[in-house]
Parts: C-alpha cells; sequence; structure tokens
C-alpha cells in the first residue's frame, strides 16, 4: 500500500499543473495516476494533427451522450483525451484566457479577476509573430498571426465593413473583435500540458507516475478521504490529500462510484451514499456551434493538403523548419462579438478557417484529408448557453460508460443567441471581401434560411464544442455546488476537485486555459493550506 503527500486523479490539463507545482518544493511526496498511456502518439506532436486524434481509442475515451431533444434526439460524439495531457493532447490548441465578466461572474474568494490575471502572467511565455518572447512561464502560446493563410485579410476586413473591432490578441487587454488564434505550441510542436507542467515534474524523485490505470473508488476513514482503490484492487493511500482532475465527467464518475452524489440515483445502482449531494454531475454547461461551409474563388488549405503530393510538400516544409501548414491550427481566425442586441458584453465566438472537409466521413474531421477543391468555413458559437445538462454514471463499474445528458438549447435565451449568430454570419459572408472569395454555398448557409429552419439546422447540424465544464462547480454551500472557494468538498475532508468541473460558470471561449489557470491557483491555495 504505497502512501503518498498528495494524490492526483488524472494527468490532464488541471493534473499535470498540480503535479508540477505540489512537488516544486522537494517537500512533498506526490503521485499521478492516469487511466491512459504516454502522448507519444505522432499526430499528438503535431499541430494539425488533432483531426487524426478525435476518433483513436487509444488515447480518446470516445464518449457519446444520451439523445438530446434540443439536437433533433441525436446522441453526440463527446471525444475526451484518455493519454497523458488529457485533452490538452488532442485538442486544437486555441488558447483563450476568457473575457473579464468571465471570472466577475464566478464571484467567489480568491478567483476575481486580478488574481487571475496574475496567475496567466505566471503561467505563460507569451511569443510574438516575430519571435520575439515575453514572459518567463512553464506553458508556450504562439502568436501564429503572420502565418496563418492569406484568407485571413477578406475576414478581417469583412469586420471592419461591419463596424466590428479588430482585437491584436484575445488574451491581451482589448480581447474583444476579430483577430487571429494563438495557439498553444513550442518550437513549431503542440505545447500540452504534458509537456509544459508533467515532464519537468517527472524529472524529479519525488514524483510518481501511474499510468494506465482506472480508479475504481476512493477510500475513507470516516469523513476524511485516505486514499484510492484501482480498478486492479491496489490501493493508495495520501497522508495529506486527494486531489480529483479527472475532468467534467471522470470526476463525477469517481465521485459518484465512491458514494458522493444524488443519493437516488447511487441506491438505484446499489452503491451505499456517503455525502447526498445532487449537484455532483449536475450543472453542465458546454458550447454548441455549427460550420458553414463554402467554396472558395481562391486558393485555400485545401489546395495544399488535399492532393498528395501537397501533404509531402507540407511534410518536407514541416521536417525541416517546423514551420508551414502542418505547424498550425486549423482554426486561425474568430473574435468575440456582440451580435445579440444591446449593449452587454461579447455573446458569440467566431471561427474562420482556410479549410474545408465537407467530403469526410459524417462527424469526423479529417483535416488532413480535407475536400478536393478550394473551400473555407465559418462558424460561430454562443459564449454563455443558460441551459443545464449533467452527467451520471450508468452502473458501478469503473469501465461503465458515462451518461451525459447535454439538455442543449433548452431554454429561449440560447435559441435566440443561436439566431443572433447565424445572422451575424449572414451579414459577415454579405460584406464585400467574403464575397470577393466566395464561389457558392457547401449546405445550407443562413441567407438562404428563414429563423424557424436556422434553429431545424442547428438542431440537425450543430453539436458541443468540446468545452464541459462545471459538473462539481464551486460555490457558497452544498445547495448549489461541490466544493468550496478553495475547491474543497463540500462533506469531507481531505478531498478536493480541481479541474474543468469546478468551474462555477462556463467561461466565453476555449476552456483549456482556464483549466490551467484554475489548477495553477488552486496549487497555491492547497500548498498554503498545508501550513
Amino acid at each position: 500500500m504505497p502512501d503518498y503527500d498528495f494524490i492526483i486523479i488524472g494527468a490532464g490539463s488541471a493534473g499535470c499543473v498540480l503535479a508540477d507545482r505540489l512537488s516544486r518544493s522537494g517537500k512533498y511526496q506526490v503521485a499521478i495516476v492516469e487511466a491512459g498511456g504516454p502522448d507519444s502518439h505522432p499526430y499528438i506532436k503535431l499541430p494539425i494533427g488533432y483531426g487524426r486524434t478525435f476518433f483513436n481509442p487509444k488515447i480518446n475515451w470516445k464518449f457519446t451522450a444520451q439523445p438530446d431533444a434540443g439536437l433533433a434526439g441525436r446522441a453526440a460524439y463527446w471525444p475526451r483525451g484518455k493519454v497523458l495531457g488529457g485533452s490538452s493532447s488532442i485538442n486544437a490548441l486555441v488558447y483563450c484566457r476568457g473575457l473579464k465578466h468571465d471570472f466577475e461572474d464566478w464571484a467567489m474568494p480568491g478567483w476575481d479577476w486580478p488574481a487571475i490575471q496574475t496567475a496567466y502572467r505566471e503561467i505563460e511565455t507569451r511569443i510574438a509573430p516575430d519571435g520575439t518572447q515575453s514572459g518567463t512561464g512553464p506553458l508556450h502560446v504562439t502568436n501564429v498571426a503572420r502565418r496563418a493563410h492569406p484568407i485571413k485579410e477578406n475576414y478581417l476586413a469583412a469586420g471592419r465593413a461591419l463596424g466590428l473591432p479588430i482585437s491584436d490578441s484575445f488574451n491581451g487587454d482589448a480581447p474583444e473583435g476579430l483577430g487571429l488564434y494563438e495557439i498553444t505550441t513550442k518550437s513549431g510542436m503542440r505545447h500540452s500540458a504534458a509537456a509544459a507542467f508533467l515532464r519537468p515534474a517527472l524529472k524529479r524523485p519525488n514524483v510518481t507516475l501511474i499510468k494506465n490505470q482506472l480508479v475504481d473508488t476512493l477510500t475513507f476513514t470516516g469523513a476524511r478521504a485516505t486514499g484510492l482503490k484501482l480498478a486492479s484492487g491496489q490501493t493508495l493511500t495520501a497522508r495529506r490529500e486527494v486531489i480529483l482532475s479527472a475532468g467534467a465527467i471522470g470526476s463525477v464518475q469517481i465521485l459518484q462510484r465512491a458514494g458522493i452524489g444524488p443519493g437516488a440515483t447511487l441506491q438505484k445502482l446499489g452503491i451505499q451514499t456517503r455525502i447526498d449531494n445532487p449537484n455532483v454531475g449536475g450543472n453542465l454547461q458546454d458550447h454548441l456551434g455549427i460550420n458553414y461551409y463554402y467554396k472558395s474563388t481562391v486558393p485555400t488549405l485545401n489546395n495544399r493538403l488535399a492532393p498528395w503530393w501537397g501533404k509531402a510538400l507540407c511534410g518536407v516544409q514541416y521536417l525541416a523548419t517546423r514551420g508551414g501548414p502542418l505547424s498550425l491550427s486549423v482554426n486561425q481566425c474568430g473574435g468575440f462579438v456582440r451580435a445579440m442586441p444591446g449593449s452587454g458584453p461579447a455573446d458569440t465566438q467566431l471561427y474562420f478557417n482556410p479549410a474545408t472537409y465537407t467530403t469526410a466521413p459524417d462527424g469526423r474531421r479529417e483535416i488532413i484529408n480535407p475536400d478536393p477543391f478550394a473551400g473555407f468555413l465559418i462558424s460561430f458559437q454562443p459564449c454563455r448557453p443558460q441551459s443545464r445538462g449533467r452527467v451520471d454514471i450508468s452502473a458501478p463499474a469503473p469501465e461503465a460508460p458515462p451518461l451525459i445528458n447535454p439538455n442543449s438549447l433548452a431554454t429561449d435565451h440560447d435559441r435566440a443567441e443561436v439566431l443572433a449568430g447565424a445572422r451575424l454570419v449572414q451579414r459577415l459572408m454579405a460584406t464585400a471581401p467574403l464575397q470577393a472569395i466566395t464561389k457558392a454555398p457547401l449546405g445550407p448557409t443562413p441567407d438562404q434560411l428563414d429563423d424557424a429552419a436556422i434553429l431545424a439546422d442547428f438542431a440537425q447540424r450543430g453539436g458541443t464544442v468540446f468545452h464541459p465544464v462545471a459538473t462539481c462547480r464551486m460555490a457558497a454551500n452544498a445547495e448549489t455546488g461541490v466544493t468550496d472557494a478553495r475547491l474543497r468538498l463540500f462533506g469531507a475532508t481531505g478531498l478536493r476537485v480541481v479541474d474543468a468541473s469546478s468551474m462555477p460558470n462556463l467561461t466565453s471561449g476555449n476552456t483549456n486555459a482556464p483549466t490551467i489557470m484554475l489548477a495553477w491557483r488552486a496549487a497555491d491555495l492547497i500548498l498554503a493550506d498545508q501550513a
């Protein structure tokens, strides 16, 4: 029965950060337990290769949600990383801190905007378009604006034609507007949480990595968490704390198997209730988006990456220089804008990609096999949906799939935001700069549809943007959440939840950066509590 000071469950974005920061002093023995294996797959390292990890069962949980009434009864595919680095090893690399009001809405002690900004500055080494660096943080965040596809200029000009602001950086002082996404790459390769945080931690003698091991349940002495039991039967003990960092799905599953969750649900599965808290698995929030595709009058990434010889040339360029299309995310342009009437904060996130993949098998993102003709896509997602779903276990066995009920588009507000986002896309596409590069639409587009048809099309084709959060949200009390502001589980001691599930609310943009920030701040709190 090996024992450690801290046991971290999950080597994803949050767990890697915790492993690094809790072990730096050398005072504490830290174990990190990961269900997946090493992040050595070549398409993990290759930035544009994330399309090839999208359905790979060796590194992806490949979850499926329950049929969703808001999405025409479809059962959506929910990829999540099952590998060192978690979803930071298989995502599209976009790094967005989130907008100021996102965190003001958290309204939790210690999580104010100045503290969060300080954490981000400590985390990041920022690479400017000319290659100069600022900051000394472990995570490299690269501005690739100069290397993005030339049709970015048409997109930015379209924004100017509508009077939309242009942002130099979505992670800067003026994040609202259209611009180019920054990505987590270092020297042309993906800089995942495993690369940035876990690798340095594993060089220390006080860090133990246990991979390819499912956690069965948690162990307790009275109300105190004392460790965990692996599916293999092995037990690990924690002298100080057990920290759940298994993500918005995995952390819920482990807590519920340990008897912490909605009592009625657990009793039906034959699990003795330790802490009856229906918020465990509740309050599920996620971004939903939709793509609109167009044939282009000018060459796009399709022209370079569709033919075999184009792939070969890009491969040679990448190997020689760590540059070219393979060194970038396909999500190159985007922004945060106000699509809804009124003067509120930005409510819609945009994407503008110089590629299409409409000929790929249904639902797949074969980005390295794009369409054999020039094309581009424009996409939007409402930033702060009000619909709430939940996650529950389907059986006590650790290998049993979760029950994910997104409850998409369940409010009038969310449906109104879909209409506003679609009409914004329509206005952008009607501008002269984008008309100049548009040959024909590929499938339905907003200009062809009335409001009812836009909603119907969204229900048929829209879906998750893979940002689930808040299923173990921090809150003022157990009536409204699962952990307190220091990420300590209500009703237990020696147990915290530190990952995207801990967020009180969904941030406006991509959730990898906020998850890393949350873990960085949590490490400060955990270490302070050891005094």
